[in-house]
């Protein structure tokens, strides 16, 4: 709250109780888009971390696959190359990453 006032505290707060308490979208969250094709192919799962913007390279995404930090859709994700598609959508039809704790973003395909 010191670094960006009461009202981002506000809004933050906001935001984890909408997504971490199940009666929000996750709407808030950062978003990217995925052309269609290339998730019905597969994408490793460290390039979809990278591509979210939840590691800054793909060596960076592999290291928190292999910690244990990464997760798709609230599961652990154990394997850096699984491919990720279709398949591993959400009811949605989004994937939610979670790079430790506090760090998720949405992938939507186009």
């Amino acid at each position: 709250m010191l670094c960006h006032g009461r009202e981002a505290a506000t809004a933050a707060a906001e935001t984890a109780r909408a997504v971490f308490e199940g009666g929000g979208s996750g709407s808030e969250l950062p978003q990217t888009e995925v052309p269609r094709n290339d998730l019905a192919r597969g994408i490793p799962a460290f390039e979809l971390f990278s591509l979210a913007g939840l590691a800054t390279s793909n060596g960076e995404a592999r290291r928190l696959i292999r910690g244990g930090g990464a997760r798709i859709n609230d599961n652990v994700v154990e394997n850096e190359t699984k491919p990720v598609s279709v398949a591993d959508l959400d009811a949605n039809g989004i994937l939610k990453l979670s790079a430790g704790r506090k760090r998720h973003a949405l992938v939507r395909p186009v």
